[in-house]
């Protein structure tokens, strides 16, 4: 039978509920549980496929195509499930669910309402995501609830795991609250009141958590988690201290050192072997003791917010981890980038430009991509980051003035990348996608495969066939490739179905390490394995360095 822990959050968002819950399932999972990840998101949307970066942070894309919370990424880095559409759900698909069936007449007339049916929903959701009833069904799914305790959006589906919690049985679910114990600097201590506040609410609905994750920028002394456990009603080795670190790999190893797997075991009558971290020890040792170091600058225009790019940073520093390096990761506005200051980007060992969308800042991520290809420097471009490459090429080498995307530039004269309905009419004509179409669900999403050119770059990393998540509307444009390939880009993958541009690179004589992909290959990164496009990435970089050092000593 499948067993729940439900993870909540109070006082203030942006604890770490993810990492926090990933770390328990990482724990479970060395112990021999199969286990799964659960994200429940309270926002109407119904994904995150439309916001904003800088209101949401990185839109992660499962391998069926599921726009989903970045906390899935985190899921899919700390165990080895991988995640599908059903491990992560909002207020907006639940509600789109239960008008569904009401129009349909499934309710029989009846007055459709928050409880039972929208918490019904709920309930149905969670079970479908731990695989009840199939032969995915795992031993513990730990379902995260996004928001804090106390939030309007979060009500419902509280209730609703109180209810299964109950429906479950006694030894069949457990609740872990994660909290926040500020330091107080003009005071000179750390305060318990916000949590014993978040508990108490939490008591109010109905719901004793079983442990508490105290976060605070310190270690917990013991008398504050007794006054903790006092006034909480929960048990003094349930008073978990998480303190900053500076690794999210430390996580695991903190949590376990406190009893909190077994604290959960023993809740939920689960007998097991002893559990395993050898693998986390040894990877956290890896990244505290790295040999060398690179920095890639990295050119994008969601900057300020680096949940931005967060598998992004995490597949960068996987890859330093397997050269034992360290990555360092700076950020550079492109729109900041211009022919007059991009030559600034001479003292960086790398560059990338990631995905995006929309205009701004475009033309600074041109013009990086123009920097490398000019100067030498390795170069990875990702999604819209080739789009950029293909875009700069086809100006500077392939006679293609003004060319551009029709998601930038809709009258433009040289379209090399567009919507595949704007190159695939028979008159040769640009159609225009409808302005007020729904964005929704008008993606590329999920994994495909590709075939790859033997002899090129893209042959040497993945072999005969890479297989890559997407999230991307627009494509290279077909009518232009033999123009561009004639000027020397290399189109080193193909879909294997549309026959679309997925890889374009430049010939190792022409440059030692220039790539674009049209796929995202940080989603199937996790730190034990790396990825084999950012290792031979790092792998450039480093040497990029050693030559520079070597020019600079000279």
């Amino acid at each position: 039978m499948t067993k729940f822990v439900f993870v909540t959050g109070g006082v203030v968002s942006s604890l770490g509920k993810g990492i926090a819950a990933a770390s328990l399932a990482a724990i479970l999972e060395s112990r021999g549980l199969k286990v799964t990840l659960i994200k429940l998101d309270p926002y109407l949307n119904v994904d995150p496929g439309t916001m904003s970066p800088f209101q949401h942070g990185e839109v992660f894309v499962t391998d069926d195509g599921a726009e989903t919370d970045l906390d899935l990424g985190h899921y899919e880095r700390f165990i080895t499930t991988r995640m599908k559409k059903s491990n992560n759900f909002t207020t907006g698909q639940i509600y789109k669910s239960v008008l569904e069936k009401e129009r349909r007449g499934d309710y029989l007339g009846k007055t459709v309402q928050v409880i039972p049916h929208v918490t019904n929903e709920i309930q149905d959701f969670v079970k479908r995501g731990a695989g009840i009833g199939t032969d995915d069904a795992v031993d513990v799914a730990i379902v995260e609830i996004g928001g804090t305790v106390g939030d309007i959006e979060s009500l419902p589906f509280l209730e609703a795991v109180r209810q299964l919690s109950l429906k479950a049985g006694p030894n069949n679910a457990a609740f872990v609250h994660l909290t926040y114990v500020p330091w107080i600097a003009a005071a000179g201590e750390l305060k318990t009141k916000p949590t014993q506040h978040t508990v108490q609410k939490m008591r109010e609905i109905g719901i004793q958590p079983d442990a508490l994750l105290c976060r605070a920028d310190r270690p917990i002394p013991d008398d504050e988690r007794e006054k903790i456990s006092l006034f909480t009603n929960v048990a003094r080795h349930g008073v978990i201290s998480v303190w900053d670190a500076d690794t999210i790999y430390k996580v695991p190893r903190m949590l376990h050192e406190q009893g909190l797997d077994e604290l959960i075991c023993m809740k939920l009558q689960l007998f097991t072997r002893p559990a395993n971290l050898g693998r986390w020890d040894r990877l956290v040792h890896e990244v505290e003791h790295p040999k060398a170091e690179v920095t890639i600058a990295m050119a994008g225009k969601y900057t300020e917010l680096s949940d931005s790019y967060k598998s992004l940073n995490e597949a960068l520093r996987h890859a330093g981890i397997h050269h034992h390096a360290k990555v360092n990761i700076e950020y550079v506005d492109s729109e900041t980038l211009t022919p007059g200051t991009v030559g600034d980007l001479a003292r960086y060992d790398a560059i990338l430009v990631p995905g995006g969308f929309g205009k701004r800042g475009i033309e600074g991520k041109i013009e990086a991509a123009r920097y490398a290809r000019e100067h030498g420097i390795p170069y990875l471009g990702i999604c819209l980051g080739m789009q950029v490459a293909t875009i700069e090429y086809a100006r500077h080498k392939a006679g293609l003035a003004g060319a551009n995307s029709t998601e930038f530039e809709p009258e433009g004269p040289h379209p090399v990348i567009a919507l595949i309905d704007e190159w695939q009419d028979a008159d040769g004509s640009i159609q225009k996608r409808d302005a007020n179409s729904d964005l929704g669900g008008t993606m590329r999403l999920g994994s495909q495969s590709s075939d790859v050119k033997p002899g090129t770059l893209a042959h040497e990393i993945y072999g005969p066939v890479v297989t890559e998540r997407h999230r991307h509307r627009y494509e290279a444009n077909e009518k232009y490739l033999q123009r561009l390939q004639e000027a020397g880009l290399v189109i080193s993958a193909i879909t294997q179905r549309e026959k679309l541009t997925e890889m374009v690179e430049l010939p190792r004589e022409v440059h030692p390490w220039y790539v674009g992909v049209q796929f995202h290959p940080e989603f199937k990164s996790t730190p034990w394995d790396g990825h084999p496009l950012f290792i031979s990435y790092i792998d450039a970089a480093l040497k990029h360095r050693q030559q520079r050092l070597k020019e600079t000593t000279a």
